[in-house]
C-alpha cells in the first residue's frame, strides 16, 4: 500500500534519476474541455521522462450517448488493455499527472483503484511544478515496454447510478456532494450543461478547494477539517458535471480518511437527461 496517494516532483524525480523504483509508469492526463487535442498536443510537445498520454474523451471515457453524462466510464476491457500494453503490472506504481490541478489527473487516480490497483498516485503540483523545480522534459516517447498482465477487478459498489440517487437523496444516512463551482451549483452559471442548477438536497464542495492556485495538495490536516460536516455514519456520494472533477473530492476525502465515498459517474450533466 501506498503512505499518500500524493506524491511530490522531488520523489518521483529521484525514482527516474535513480532507478530505484524501477516499477513505474508515469501518465500525462493534460486535457482542456473547450479545446479537446491541447493536452495531447501539449504532450506532443515536451512532458516527463517516460510519460505516457491518456487522453479524457478518447482513454478516460466512454463516447456519450442519450443517458449516461457526458463522461462514461471507460469500458475496463479497452481501458485494461491499454494500461496492460503500459506495462502496467498488479505491483506497478502508477503517477498520474496533468496541469490542471488534478481536474484529470485524479479521473485515473480514481480509475484505477476502481479497478483494483490501488498503487497509483498523482504528482503534487503538476506538470508546471515539474517544469518549474528545474527537472527534465521531453518530446521523446516512451521506450516499448513488455505487455503487463493488468487485468481490472472493477469494484462496483463504488458507484451508484441515477436510480439510486433517487433512491437516497433525502435520506439521513447518505449526504450529496456537488463538487461544481459555487455559480454552476446555485444554478447562477452553466457554460457546459443545457440546464442550470443542482441536485436537490446536494451541499457544495467544489473540487477547487482539493489543492492551492498553484495546484498543490492542502494538508491531511486540512483535508480532515474541510469535511467536518460529514458524520461517521453516513456514505457521502460525490458528482460534479459529468463525473471527472468529482474524483478530485473522492482524493480529498481518502487523504481525510473518510472511507466508503462513492462515486455518481454521470453527475449532473446524467440527471438532466432523464
Amino acid at each position: 500500500m501506498l503512505s499518500s496517494p500524493v506524491i511530490t516532483a522531488e520523489l518521483l524525480h529521484s525514482y527516474l534519476v535513480t532507478g530505484s523504483n524501477p516499477n513505474l509508469t508515469i501518465v500525462d492526463c493534460r486535457f482542456a474541455l473547450a479545446d479537446p487535442d491541447l493536452g495531447r498536443q501539449q504532450y506532443a510537445a515536451a512532458h516527463l521522462p517516460e510519460a505516457h498520454y491518456l487522453d479524457l474523451n478518447r482513454d478516460l471515457s466512454s463516447p456519450a450517448g442519450v443517458r449516461g453524462g457526458r463522461h462514461p466510464l471507460p469500458d475496463d476491457r479497452v481501458l485494461g488493455a491499454k494500461l496492460a500494453t503500459m506495462g502496467i503490472n498488479p505491483d506497478t506504481l502508477v503517477v498520474a499527472y496533468d496541469d490542471s490541478r488534478l481536474g484529470f489527473a485524479a479521473r485515473l487516480w480514481w480509475l484505477l483503484r476502481y479497478y483494483g490497483h490501488d498503487r497509483v498516485a498523482v504528482l503534487d503540483g503538476g506538470y508546471s511544478n515539474w517544469v518549474e523545480s528545474g527537472f527534465t522534459v521531453t518530446a521523446e516517447l516512451p521506450a516499448a515496454s513488455a505487455p503487463g498482465n493488468f487485468k481490472p477487478q472493477v469494484r462496483t459498489e463504488w458507484i451508484v447510478d441515477i436510480d439510486r440517487v433517487k433512491d437516497i437523496q433525502h435520506s439521513a444516512k447518505h449526504i450529496l456532494i456537488d463538487s461544481r463551482e459555487p455559480d454552476r451549483y446555485l444554478g447562477k452559471t452553466e457554460p457546459i450543461d443545457p440546464v442550470a442548477g443542482h441536485i436537490p438536497s446536494a451541499v457544495n464542495y467544489p473540487w477547487q478547494g482539493v489543492t492551492n492556485p498553484e495546484g498543490f495538495v492542502l494538508s491531511v490536516a486540512e483535508h480532515q477539517q474541510r469535511w467536518t460536516a460529514i458524520s461517521p455514519d453516513v456514505e457521502p456520494i460525490v458528482y460534479c458535471g459529468s463525473g471527472v472533477t468529482a474524483c478530485v473530492n473522492l482524493l480529498s476525502l481518502e487523504l481525510a480518511g473518510i472511507k466508503g465515498a462513492k462515486l455518481y459517474p454521470g453527475s449532473w450533466s446524467d440527471w438532466i437527461s432523464n
